[in-house]
């Protein structure tokens, strides 16, 4: 309780830009990443945007900065502080992603969505756990994982499970478990914005089952309201 009491107020305390959300200065970042990792998100490097390109060796880039720097991110990720210490100090520009599936996974919807989500839970007096912004696009909630069950034919899979090369796939609601990532704050994204938190690493993990209707509720609203609304099944299963 004492450490999510700390995290808690030094993010209300942060200073904010009045314009456009910047990449935070050093201290900062380590502090944010070591209090994911001190929450226990499993934290690996990422690749950086560089100018209008990425950071890694692939010439065209697909997601610059948006990957993973190895291709063992999974077995990489760790919450040791020692380990993202050193990481922290090796790259100083790189960005970082948390291996969802074993600690937590993540729902990911419109940020307008995810808005609308968030003024009904605060109405409703219901715990939202850790929200970020992913710039002004995306809205991460994350909430507690269905896990890694022993019995493989015990997993359920689900159409909105999102893996990194399905993302184009889920325009609407993703659902990152298994075998799936998001960046962390304050991680920089192509277009110069960041990653945020809305809401700290530190609060308790929510059931992903409630939250997962009142977010396919907002994707509906959203998707309803628009001048030329998706399909239901863009918004609501990626497909």
């Amino acid at each position: 309780m004492e450490r999510r009491g700390r995290m808690s107020e030094w993010l209300r305390r942060r200073p904010r830009s009045t314009g456009d959300r910047t990449r935070a200065s050093a201290p900062d970042r380590d502090a944010l990443l070591l209090g994911a990792a001190a929450a226990s998100f499993p934290v690996a490097p990422a690749a950086h945007p560089s100018g209008f390109s990425c950071s890694c060796d692939r010439i065209g880039c697909p997601t610059p900065g948006m990957h993973p720097v190895s291709f063992a991110w999974q077995t990489q990720a760790t919450t040791d502080s020692e380990q993202i210490s050193r990481w922290l100090a090796a790259q100083p520009l790189a960005n970082f992603i948390t291996a969802t599936g074993t600690n937590h996974d993540v729902l990911d919807v419109p940020a307008a969505a995810g808005a609308i989500a968030l003024r009904r839970l605060d109405a409703e007096g219901v715990p939202t756990g850790p929200v970020a912004r992913y710039g002004s696009d995306r809205m991460l909630f994350f909430t507690a994982t269905r896990g890694t069950p022993a019995d493989e034919d015990e997993w359920w899979p689900c159409e909105l499970d999102c893996h990194p090369e399905t993302l184009d796939e889920h325009p609407g609601l993703r659902w990152h478990c298994r075998g799936s990532y998001v960046l962390l704050p304050p991680s920089r994204l192509p277009d110069g914005s960041v990653v945020d938190w809305a809401r700290p690493p530190d609060l308790p993990l929510p059931d992903p089952l409630p939250l997962l209707a009142v977010l396919t509720d907002a994707c509906a609203q959203v998707a309803a309201e628009e001048p030329h609304p998706q399909a239901a099944g863009g918004w609501l299963s990626g497909r």
